[in-house]
């Protein structure tokens, strides 16, 4: 485990990414574009297209693998970090932004905009109501009277919870938990935030589950504990540094800016709209998750279809592929009322990157793409070992 404070590896005078994306850079074809690639110009960004024959991340997948480009490097407030380059590749990298870094589902502010004008239009019939009830000398009704106070109990709640991780949570820290805080720590820095958020372990109960919020000023996010073993080790590193790039990626796109969760007040009490809204946070929350750790959402999302110990056993590309396969309206309608959207769908989205995830429509495959299968059998695999006892 590195100290927070340390640096990245140093290879050929310059910051080496300890998880780069699989695959080289695409030959540009503009002037300005083969400028830059010039200046980088070095066995390690190659000027034309190469590919390792490294194991992919989705081994088999007829997806376009996912380029980077030659990033620049500067000091940042976590140490040397990568910096978008100049000029975007030709080719989408892997967080779907032609810069490296994660993209926002395109679906993502125009529902924003829908559900912010029904909630105020929404707080103004409230308001409303409630001066033509108490005029009359009726008692508005609960509702009503949530609707008009909003703003106050959006504020109140999240003072509350923010308040009970400051309590109940355990912080990480270099001393507790330190490779999830180092793992919180990367995510920051990768995403250009200006402060580390804060970083909390809650009782899980058995539960796989982790969530961001805030209040105020202040950000955080909490991770379950069965996403750690007994000693504070992740479980599953790579699939926990994919979930905190997921979390710490809410944070980095503003879905826990106290104006949107009020703007979105309304959204769980909107069929489809209020939901639809929330899947594509979510799925730009995948993209931050993918672009931190993209080795890590097989396991991530394994360990949300099987939980901790069976999520070996589950096969990415073969749960993936029956999100073409599974219709009806019943599956529709089940992604449609969902506030995540469903695991083929959402591994699907993870696994071909040169597309956002499907909001209402189930994905198709590629044109020419070949047939799905065969799948390397898990019969014989040993699952993961329960964690020690205590002694």
């Amino acid at each position: 485990m590195q100290p927070p404070e340390s640096k990245p590896p140093q290879q050929a005078g310059r910051p080496v990414d300890p998880y780069p994306a699989l695959g080289g850079w695409a030959q540009a074809q503009d002037a300005t574009a083969t400028s830059v690639s010039a200046q980088h110009d070095s066995p390690q960004y190659p000027s034309t297209p190469q590919y390792p024959s490294i194991p992919q991340p989705f081994p088999g997948s007829p997806y376009p693998t996912p380029h980077y480009g030659p990033a620049a490097y500067a000091q940042g407030p976590y140490g040397v970090v990568p910096v978008p380059p100049g000029t975007p590749p030709q080719r989408q990298p892997r967080g779907l932004s032609p810069y490296g870094m994660p993209a926002r589902h395109p679906w993502e502010i125009p529902l924003l905009v829908v559900v912010c004008l029904i909630t105020a239009l929404a707080m103004l019939i409230a308001l409303a109501a409630c001066i033509d009830l108490v005029l009359d000398g009726k008692q508005p009704n609960i509702y009503l009277i949530i609707l008009v106070f909003a703003p106050i109990v959006v504020w109140f709640l999240r003072g509350m919870s923010y308040a009970s991780m400051r309590v109940n949570g355990v912080k990480m820290s270099p001393t507790q938990f330190p490779e999830g805080y180092q793992l919180v720590v990367e995510a920051a820095a990768r995403f250009g935030m200006a402060k580390v958020p804060d970083a909390y372990v809650v009782l899980g109960n058995g539960q796989i589950n982790a969530f961001a919020s805030g209040h105020g000023f202040r950000r955080y996010v909490a991770v379950y504990s069965d996403l750690f073993e007994i000693g504070g080790a992740a479980r599953e590193p790579e699939a926990l540094a994919f979930i905190i790039g997921h979390e710490v990626g809410h944070i980095a796109a503003g879905h826990t800016s106290y104006w949107r969760q009020l703007g979105m007040f309304v959204a769980p009490s909107l069929p489809i709209i209020g939901s639809s809204l929330i899947r594509s946070q979510e799925y730009t929350a995948d993209n931050h998750g993918y672009c931190n750790r993209h080795v890590g959402a097989p396991g991530a999302m394994g360990t949300l279809a099987a939980g901790k110990y069976l999520n070996k056993l589950v096969g990415f590309d073969e749960m993936a592929d029956r999100a073409a396969v599974e219709k009806g309206f019943f599956v529709w309608i089940s992604n449609a009322m969902s506030s995540h959207p469903v695991l083929t769908w959402r591994m699907w989205a993870l696994r071909d990157r040169s597309r956002h995830g499907k909001l209402f429509w189930r994905p198709s495959r590629p044109a020419g793409a070949p047939p799905a299968g065969p799948y390397p059998s898990s019969y014989g695999e040993v699952p993961a070992l329960p964690p020690k006892t205590v002694p």
